[in-house]
């Protein structure tokens, strides 16, 4: 064998800076906070061990001393955000408001934060602030009638509903400052377009569905309407 497969740990199972020398100069919260500043400004591509350094104020090599390289770094980002929940200290009893409401909150802390969809792993669900969200989850399904899986599973599909939902509503913002017009007037192009293909007859289902079709909702509403049905499918 050529050499042996380094141990895996986890950064939160070590202490927060190794090697020898003087009382650390910064904390793994400031190189957190560091980190996502970058990121809110120019992207999850703009942070680098050397860009978070420079943040910081220290040599690159000496970052090295509190993180192993941009896997930890980016735990560290997530679980920084994670902790902008505003979690009450009991459970409000009604499982469905209580779910709707952190789903709201995850929408929220996606758009203050876009680069969270890309780097966001269910590896760091172990973080200190990852383990406060799932308990508190936990305790508001606790009037659920469901499995323990179950439960897990609703919430991972809260969260991937925010994900999905700010994904394609983010996509079409960067679309949509990239024409030379506005969004309403494409969304009518559009919409005119559509009406004179389903005028044809081609397309009989959905000229019925059109004909029916409520106002379209605003952003807000649909993703609230999305969130219930998904839980009241549970129960």
């Amino acid at each position: 064998m050529a050499g042996r497969a380094a141990v895996p740990e986890v950064i939160w199972a070590r202490p927060e800076r190794t090697g020898r020398g003087p009382r650390p100069a910064h904390s793994r919260a400031d190189i957190a906070a560091a980190a996502v500043r970058i990121a809110d400004a120019d992207g999850i591509d703009g942070v680098s061990m050397r860009r978070v350094a420079g943040e910081l104020g220290c040599g690159t090599m000496s970052l090295y001393n509190y993180v192993t390289g941009k896997a930890d770094l980016y735990e560290l980002m997530v679980d920084a955000v994670s902790g902008e929940y505003e979690l009450t200290d009991e459970p409000s009893g009604d499982w469905k408001a209580d779910m709707l409401g952190l789903g709201r909150q995850t929408r929220a802390i996606l758009y203050r934060h876009p680069w969270l969809i890309r780097v966001m792993s269910t590896v760091y669900g172990s973080s200190p602030n990852a383990l406060r969200y799932l308990e508190f989850c936990l305790g508001c399904l606790a009037p659920l009638d469901a499995p323990g899986g179950t439960k897990m599973e609703l919430i991972a599909m809260v969260n991937g509903t925010a994900m999905m939902t700010v994904a394609n509503e983010l996509a079409l913002a960067e679309r949509t400052r990239a024409l030379p017009w506005s969004a309403e007037q494409e969304q009518a192009a559009r919409a005119a377009y559509l009406a004179r293909q389903v005028a044809g007859g081609a397309y009989p289902r959905l000229a019925e569905l059109l004909a029916g079709a409520p106002a379209p909702e605003d952003p807000d509403g649909a993703f609230d309407r999305a969130l219930r049905r998904l839980l009241d499918s549970f129960g």
